[in-house]
């Protein structure tokens, strides 16, 4: 399996990228195509002794930047890792496409470029994110700000494809991010798109869900607009850098504090674990008509690693395919 990486996005590139995909290659039996400034690529890991056994390496001149507007440098960057790579993926060069760069620029690239599956107008970014017991499936977390009815209940159709072949959930629960339970609740859109959901064939759909109730993963889907999961999901990173620095400074007060924490440590150990972003690696443009793996912009190695190990596991559950069929279902 040939995974097509982006060595030049991310605040950690091209050092954290190569470590990663390094890491990738020797626990999960990938080839990597390295897309980047191959000498920079080939000096930094000559100088931090990685290992570029199972590498292809394809030079590219160009990055595309944060501060790029999206459209404009898909169209003018062509000889981006970014442009390059959703080249090749298009082309069948490579089975998944993995990068830290630009969201906005790999969206634009993957509705223009890869295209998307039939009945999807736009790819919706999928976060998953921790919780109580098990992570839930959040989209779209931020690449559509506006949303029409049937993209939702897209949304939904595809998330829940992706918790059932890439998080293991059976039947998985789909549940429409709402300010109340009730079917008349929300705006017009949230009450259309609420009885599309209820019709929507191949989905175990239990209705509205509101926010408090999110973070308790009373669903394994969650369903919103990419306003309001751009919210959900900044605001419970925040409360969970808060909360851990509150314990930090709890435990750390006195001496007392300081013994009850080594008899916790374990179980502190576990909810860090837990909460690292790391270790889920990406988020996946649900939509696409082939794997794109959108890894944190502040990734480490091994966050590209895990975003690699997602883009291997999407390969090999042909995620595009099951959605693609349960997308023609909807409409059968």
């Amino acid at each position: 399996m040939k995974i097509l990486v982006d060595m030049m996005g991310g605040d950690n590139a091209p050092l954290a990228t190569l470590q990663g995909a390094a890491d990738a290659i020797k626990e999960y039996g990938v080839e990597v195509i390295a897309l980047g400034d191959e000498a920079l690529l080939k000096q930094t890991a000559q100088e931090h002794n990685i290992s570029t056994d199972g590498m292809a390496f394809v030079h590219c001149t160009e990055v595309i930047e944060m501060c790029d507007e999206p459209a404009m440098a898909i169209r003018r960057k062509k000889d981006s890792t970014i442009v390059r790579g959703l080249e090749m993926l298009k082309a069948g060069e490579g089975d998944a496409f993995v990068s830290a760069g630009s969201t906005g620029a790999i969206h634009v690239g993957a509705s223009l470029i890869v295209r998307t599956l039939t009945g999807v107008k736009r790819p919706a970014l999928a976060a998953p994110v921790p919780s109580k017991d098990k992570p839930y499936l959040l989209l779209d977390c931020g690449a559509n700000v506006e949303c029409r009815p049937d993209m939702l209940q897209a949304f939904a159709v595809m998330g829940s494809c992706y918790a059932e072949k890439v998080m293991g959930r059976k039947n998985p629960v789909v549940a429409l991010a709402n300010n109340g339970a009730e079917e008349s609740k929300g705006t017009p859109l949230l009450v259309e798109a609420h009885q599309l959901l209820k019709n929507t064939p191949g989905i175990n759909f239990v209705g509205n869900i509101e926010p408090r109730e999110v973070p308790s993963a009373a669903a394994d889907v969650v369903v919103c607009d990419g306003f309001t999961g751009n919210v959900i999901l900044k605001l419970t990173e925040g409360v969970a850098k808060l909360f851990m620095g509150m314990l930090k400074d709890i435990f750390g007060a006195n001496l007392g504090t300081k013994v009850a924490y080594l008899l916790v440590k374990p179980g502190l150990r576990g909810l860090k674990k837990t909460m690292d972003s790391e270790e889920v690696g990406g988020t996946p443009f649900l939509g696409a008509k082939q794997p794109v793996i959108k890894a944190h912009g502040s990734s480490k190695a091994k966050g590209i690693k895990n975003a690699i190990r997602q883009a291997k596991t999407c390969v090999e559950t042909d995620l595009c395919g099951t959605m693609q069929a349960a997308l023609d279902a909807r409409n059968a």
